[in-house]
């Protein structure tokens, strides 16, 4: 074989490997790219699921407890009708748009039993309850009108009475459906029990409002994720792109040799 034609081989053999070489890369390239995309739709998604939701809420009257002695409303586990105060407990009742418990806004304004009892002396055979109203705020109310205020009263009832016993002592009328689901106190509102309503078309309902008080939202302590991704997803995710990345520096890397 002579020199011209060994030439020639070297050179086709030379191109063959550039063709080869090539498509390597251009394969390695593809699939770093495919990769990013991968990731790129992948932190979409993420972001889509971490966004906040139209959740539904209900536009009801909540009811919450305060035993003697406490300095902070609990969300009561049973209704009004099977729930027995004892005597120099405080019942709460708040009307609010609430997604759930979690969400539900807390009766504003004074609860002291002793300052809302002050002027109701105790009787042989019955027992005081201190009973806070809070009618929410405009935002909450079924036509957006400023709503009463919140008020407070001592009822003072049997020694079994329930707290709808305590209640109906001192704010009637009250107005229940079908299902003795409580729906107006003191004639507040005057329509409507426990409507769903979008959440995410009303204000604030506010728990400090101008009357003050320990108003805020049942949910105030709960873990919350504020629609934020969590650490495991985002270090997947992050992994994910660093894979892509270091995909397509490997191919260039490739090219360049």
């Amino acid at each position: 074989m002579g020199p011209r034609a060994a030439s020639a081989r070297v050179t086709s053999a030379r191109a063959a490997l550039a063709r080869v070489t090539s498509a390597r890369v251009t394969s390695a390239l593809a699939r770093a790219r495919a990769a990013l995309v991968c990731a790129a739709l992948a932190w979409a998604a993420l972001a889509l699921a971490a966004s906040p939701a139209h959740a539904e809420g209900y536009r009801y009257w909540s009811f919450w407890q305060r035993e003697r002695g406490a300095d902070a409303w609990t969300y009561a586990t049973q209704g009004p009708a099977t729930a027995r105060p004892g005597d120099g407990d405080t019942v709460g009742f708040r009307f609010a748009v609430s997604e759930d418990s979690r969400d539900a806004a807390r009766p504003r304004g004074p609860a002291d039993f002793k300052a809302i009892c002050a002027d109701t002396p105790a009787k042989d055979g019955a027992k005081r309850v201190a009973v806070v109203l809070d009618f929410g705020t405009a935002a909450d109310a079924p036509d957006h009108r400023t709503p009463p205020k919140p008020r407070t009263e001592c009822a003072r009832v049997d020694e079994d009475a329930s707290a709808a016993d305590a209640l109906a002592a001192v704010a009637k009328p009250l107005r229940y459906n079908s299902a003795a689901l409580l729906c107006a106190i003191a004639g507040y509102p005057a329509t409507g029990c426990g409507e769903q309503v979008d959440a995410t078309s009303r204000g604030p309902s506010g728990g400090d409002g101008a009357e003050g008080g320990d108003g805020g939202h049942g949910g105030d302590t709960g873990d919350g994720g504020g629609g934020i991704p969590s650490a495991g997803l985002i270090g997947g995710l992050a992994a994910v792109v660093a894979l892509g990345a270091a995909a397509v520096w490997q191919a260039r890397r490739h090219q360049r040799r």
